[in-house]
């Protein structure tokens, strides 16, 4: 039986503790006044010739995510005087949502590394893998944090348009929707009542089926016969194709509806190759923290090398889908849709190019050999570069329909993802400690402790 060490514990509430101190200072600075903002927007003017003023209001004025962008358009006579004013008021507005933003971006990547974690445990019980039972217990230790985590999300995206000032979602915003027939077009869907119960719905189906998966492999352990094991596979075959109706579904609603003038088909699988490689990648790090601590003595260097190879094919299928949607977008060239990247190209070229070198560049190159997918200590940079190459990839969707150009990475993004980390960790290595760490009664288990090429 693993025990969550002091130190670990101690650490995790540590980043918990300055994740939140600096979550509320981030709150507190981003509260600028109209002078505060104007004065900001002439230094700007004067150290950079009026360039970045200039950019940053074409920028924003052909972006459709807050309700100054809707009321520019107007034809008055004093249109000079009142453009100027709506421009200050907006980057007022972008400034203010940032440390919401931030926030959001924080706790979707924690939410979605537990979810692709728990599409992947589902994976492995429904093909009936010998290689993988052995990390069966890592996989359900860290789907422990989807049910606080997603209730986190769905709690930061609808407080952001009730006790905000609809910082994340424009559609939240009634005199947005009032002036947007586009918008109102997607009423039926995008309103905040149908966005909770759908959030709502879909966080209680997941956690239902991790409930009774790991119900069922705990009372295997113990179990005479295989009907734990056989329960757990029938439930499991039901929540994967429940599983990809509301993935998709929630990819639409919690990430895709901050531009609610765009759309991609492709979006659902695009953030479940993020989701998954990214839980994958967990899997491997915690895996090799345990067993660098005396745990998993079961687990050798094949079963790494596995996971490290799922890292490596998912990375590859991340950039199929990346480069899929970017060029079908590109080459059709329809302003409406080509308005996504023209803005992250405008204003997020290094965060936006730098995520493709980091999710493709760099596992192909690192993880490519079989033997380097063998050595811990490779598996956990590569895994490094590409947890921050994912992180940097939510914070790219969300970032350039909330914050404009005022994005930065500082205190109010930094202290989000302490504060996450600190939460993941306590959540995940405290579930650890709930249960053996091997599957005894699974009937693949001699099966998985055996495996070698």
């Amino acid at each position: 039986m693993y025990t969550f060490s002091k130190k670990l514990k101690t650490f995790s509430i540590i980043l918990m503790v300055l994740g939140l101190l600096g979550v509320g200072f981030g709150f507190i600075t981003s509260h600028k006044s109209f002078e505060q903002v104007e004065h900001l927007l002439a230094e700007e003017e004067s150290h950079h010739g009026g360039g970045h003023g200039a950019a940053s209001h074409e920028a924003t004025s052909n972006h459709d995510t807050h309700a100054v962008d809707t009321h520019a358009k107007s034809g008055h006579a004093d249109a000079g005087v009142d453009t100027h004013k709506k421009h200050v008021e907006h980057v007022q507005h972008q400034i203010a949502n940032r440390p919401w933003s931030a926030l959001y971006v924080a706790a979707f990547f924690f939410m979605m590394i537990a979810l692709g974690v728990l599409a992947f445990y589902a994976i492995q019980i429904a093909s009936q893998a010998g290689w993988s039972p052995v990390l069966f217990r890592v996989m359900e230790g860290i789907t422990a944090y989807l049910l606080p985590g997603a209730l986190i999300v769905l709690a930061i995206a609808v407080a952001s348009g009730t006790i905000g000032h609809y910082n994340i979602f424009i559609w939240m915003d009634p005199e947005v929707v009032a002036d947007d027939k586009l918008i109102q077009g997607k009423s039926a869907w995008l309103n905040i009542w149908g966005f909770t119960i759908r959030g709502l719905i879909f966080i209680g189906g997941w956690s239902l089926y991790r409930h009774f998966a790991r119900k069922f492999s705990i009372a295997q352990d113990t179990a005479e016969d295989k009907s734990n094991f056989k329960k757990s596979f029938r439930i499991t075959a039901g929540f994967l194709v429940f599983f990809i109706y509301t993935e998709s579904m929630m990819s639409w609603d919690w990430i895709m509806s901050v531009d609610p003038h765009w759309f991609s088909t492709l979006f659902g699988w695009y953030v479940f190759a993020s989701m998954f490689v990214s839980g994958i990648t967990v899997i491997a790090l915690v895996t090799i923290y345990l067993k660098s601590k005396g745990h998993l003595e079961f687990v050798n260097e094949n079963h790494l090398h596995d996971v490290a190879k799922f890292m490596f094919a998912i990375s590859i299928f991340w950039t199929y889908l990346w480069f899929s949607q970017f060029m079908l977008i590109w080459y059709s060239n329809i302003p409406e849709e080509v308005t996504y990247f023209v803005t992250r190209f405008q204003a997020y070229k290094l965060p936006f190019l730098g995520m493709v070198v980091m999710n493709f560049v760099f596992p192909l190159l690192l993880l490519m050999n079989a033997d380097y997918k063998r050595i811990p200590w490779f598996v956990v940079m590569a895994g490094l570069v590409i947890l921050f190459g994912h992180y940097i990839d939510i914070f790219n969707m969300i970032m350039p329909a909330t914050v404009g150009d005022r994005w930065f990475i500082g205190i109010p993004e930094i202290s989000s993802i302490l504060l996450f980390a600190g939460l993941f960790i306590f959540v995940v290595f405290t579930a650890l400690t709930k249960a053996p760490l091997l599957v005894k009664g699974y009937p693949f288990r001699k099966e998985s402790e055996d495996f070698h090429y």
